[in-house]
Order: C-alpha cells, then sequence, then structure tokens
C-alpha cells in the first residue's frame, strides 16, 4: 500500500509517503535484512547500508557494482556513497528512525536530508508488517525518486520504495530476489 499525505500547516506544506507490507517472518529478521549490509546489500538496489545502530550514529549507502555499471554505461558519474544520513532512533528490532540524502543525483542532492522511519510489528506468529514512512517535505526531487517515477527503466530500477519493499519480502520469504 502506497499513500502520500500533504497536510497544511502555518509553516509549510508536509508530505509523507507511507509504504506498508506484510512479510511472513519474524521481526528480528526483518530488522537484520533492514540494518545487515550482509541482507541489505542483497535486494532491492543492491546497495550494501552501513548502520551505527545508536542515536547520533552514521548511516551510509555504497554503490553496488551493478550500479556503477549501468552508470557508466549512461554516461554519467555515481558517488562511492549514494545515500547517507544519521540514525536518529534505534530500538531493535521494532522501529528505526533516520536522515536520509540522496547523493546519486545532484537535484536530489540539493533537497537535503529528509526522515525516513521504519517500524516493525509482529500481527501473527512469525508474520510482520513493515511500515516505511519517508517524510520528503520539501524535497520534490527525491520524492519523485522514492515514490517510484523512474520505474519504467526495467528490472526494477527506479521503483523506489515499492520496488525495494516487494524485493525485501521476496528475498526473506523465499530467498530470492524478484529481478536477478
Amino acid at each position: 500500500m502506497t499513500t502520500t499525505e500533504t497536510t497544511d500547516t502555518a509553516r509549510s506544506e508536509r508530505t509523507l509517503q507511507v509504504y506498508r507490507v506484510y512479510i511472513k517472518v519474524a521481526p528480528e529478521k526483518v530488522w537484520q535484512a533492514i540494518t545487515d549490509p550482509e541482507w541489505n546489500g542483497r535486494y532491492g538496489y543492491g546497495a550494501p547500508q552501513f548502520f551505527e545502530l545508536r542515536p547520533g550514529g552514521s548511516y551510509r549507502s555504497t554503490a553496488s557494482e551493478e550500479m556503477r555499471k549501468v552508470s557508466d554505461e549512461r554516461g554519467y558519474g555515481i558517488p562511492d556513497v549514494v545515500v547517507d544520513g544519521e540514525v536518529l532512533e534505534a530500538d531493535p528490532p521494532r522501529r528505526l528512525v533516520q536522515t536520509f540524502r540522496m547523493l546519486m543525483s545532484p537535484d536530489a542532492a540539493a533537497d537535503g536530508f529528509t526522515q525516513l522511519t521504519y517500524e516493525i510489528f509482529e500481527v501473527a506468529p512469525g508474520v510482520s508488517r513493515l511500515t516505511v514512512t519517508h517524510d520528503v517535505t520539501g524535497a520534490p526531487s527525491l520524492a519523485a525518486v522514492v515514490a517510484g517515477a523512474y520505474e519504467d527503466q526495467g528490472g526494477g530500477g527506479g521503483g523506489g520504495w515499492a520496488w525495494i519493499l516487494s524485493d525485501l519480502k521476496s528475498l526473506l520469504e523465499t530467498g530470492s530476489v524478484l529481478a536477478g
């Protein structure tokens, strides 16, 4: 499920993208798949993510070889660190809040830091609900990317959070990713 909520306030317009998926594994497995680079580098865009799981800890995602290959084929460079941020809250295996700045494109990088929240809840024994809330207020380029604006590029590339979470679910439940 994907929803975008926009709320007018006296100071600004707030834009939240909310994604929810149910996965047939325990919350601890979902947490591990999100926070462990041995897992998170296997699904979505295949870019390993590294967390210092404490408030004030660093977060970074590094370009995969596949990302570098595609970048070279299309004639543009890609930085070593494609996303960075800071851990704001870590409550394993239930909640992770972090800042998030995409560095792969100049437009998305110019949007600056946004806030990303993962919430994991066990709805039945061995069944988890993962809710990802991305506050993309004031970040229109990033909002388009994570909403899947470039999905038609094939193989899931550009499918944003919907692609990433679908691939995560597939990997955890079947041991295989959607494409590959």
